[in-house]
């Protein structure tokens, strides 16, 4: 194998290469790499190592809203359908010579 001073750039051809990435084993020079987590990393294999990182995050967060709505909804719809069910229970007395049982418009 030779040496670092030998090598070029993967990506510009012309430039020397000062550093080689851990995850492709390819030579880059200093315009291509970047330090991440301590060391030298090319653009493409930070990307990689990025993008899986962040991929399943995503989809526990939507699945984690999609549970919030559904818990939401169905609170709503008992608390609404609870308080239907009480209304329709009440007995016809209950609502006997009431506003809405006589016309008020009748009313002297």
């Amino acid at each position: 194998m030779s040496s670092l001073t030998h090598q070029r750039c993967f990506n510009h051809l012309l430039r020397e290469a000062v550093a080689r990435c851990p995850e492709c084993r390819q030579h880059y020079c200093r315009e291509c790499v970047t330090e991440h987590d301590d060391r030298l990393v090319c653009a493409s294999c930070l990307k990689k190592s990025t993008a899986a990182a962040s991929a399943p995050r995503r989809t526990w967060r939507v699945v984690a809203r999609l549970a919030l709505f559904g818990a939401g909804f169905l609170s709503v719809w008992l608390f609404f359908y609870f308080i239907g069910a009480m209304l329709v229970s009440l007995p016809t007395s209950f609502h006997e010579l009431t506003v809405w049982k006589v016309n008020w418009w009748d009313q002297p």
